[in-house]
């Protein structure tokens, strides 16, 4: 075989990518946690023994740890007590990393309110058919401490959060932590981006009305209605979120699109 057949040959043949020491490092410390050799709240050894154990430098061992920081594997603390704790990713932890960042999207216009409703819609709705098939009684205990006899004696931050408490409560109750992780976010950031105080006290009583009728649903073990109905309640709801919007600039006119002369 000659040169230029040997080149060829060189070109053609499949290349691995060499990972680097760090990264190396980093897939064994992740191996261990995953397998519960490293248990949650354990400290981790000092970046001197690490680097000593796999027998790399402690700049090498130090970007193992941002790394395993940066996917909410450990956390670092400082001071006396300091050091690098195993903490594993929990469902709240990704939903408020979620939140955050479709936030950042909806600023930068990336991202409009009317996706974000016509997502929602499907979720929760998908939530509420789930929920009627899987709820346990605490679930519908839970449910019901969140629906009021009346809404108007309470000031607009209570009624927002009992809202805010049947949705999760709705959420969990399907027994799907995906969509709650999906959900939770966007619930979140349309609420926040909401003009509350300006709600008026009909829809204050219609929200409330909905969520007992959700409720009657879920507690009847009605898949159906309990979808429709949640469908129901938002579609009523995306006008106001239309219209109490903050980010008038932008959004506003996206909501023209689903409120035509609102």
């Amino acid at each position: 075989m000659n040169e230029v057949q040997l080149e060829r040959r060189a070109i053609v043949a499949p290349v691995r990518r060499v990972r680097k020491a760090y990264e190396q490092v980093y897939d064994q410390l992740r191996e261990l946690i995953m397998r519960g050799e490293l248990e949650r709240g354990q400290r981790l050894p000092n970046e001197a023994l690490l680097a000593r154990e796999f027998g790399v430098s402690r700049g090498t061992v130090r970007e193992a740890l941002r790394l395993l920081a940066a996917h909410g594997l450990i956390r670092t603390a400082k001071g006396a007590g300091g050091g690098s704790f195993i903490t594993l990713p929990t469902v709240d932890h990704v939903s408020e990393f979620l939140q955050v960042n479709i936030g950042l999207l909806n600023e930068s216009r990336d991202v409009s309110a009317e996706e974000m409703l016509e997502a929602r819609e499907l979720l929760e709705s998908f939530a509420a058919r789930m929920a009627a098939l899987r709820r346990s009684p605490a679930d519908l205990e839970r449910l019901r401490a969140c629906v009021i006899d009346d809404p108007l004696e309470l000031r607009s931050d209570g009624q927002f959060a009992y809202n805010a408490g049947f949705h999760a409560a709705l959420l969990d109750a399907s027994r799907n932590t995906l969509l709650a992780i999906a959900a939770q976010p966007i619930f979140g950031i349309l609420q926040t981006n909401m003009r509350r105080r300006e709600i008026s006290q009909q829809t204050l009583r219609q929200v409330n009305e909905d969520h007992r009728a959700i409720l009657a649903a879920v507690q009847e073990g009605d898949p159906d209605a309990a979808e429709e109905r949640m469908r129901d309640h938002l579609a009523l709801l995306r006008e106001t979120y239309v219209r109490l919007w903050t980010h008038h600039g932008h959004q506003h006119d996206a909501g023209q699109s689903m409120n035509a002369g609102d």
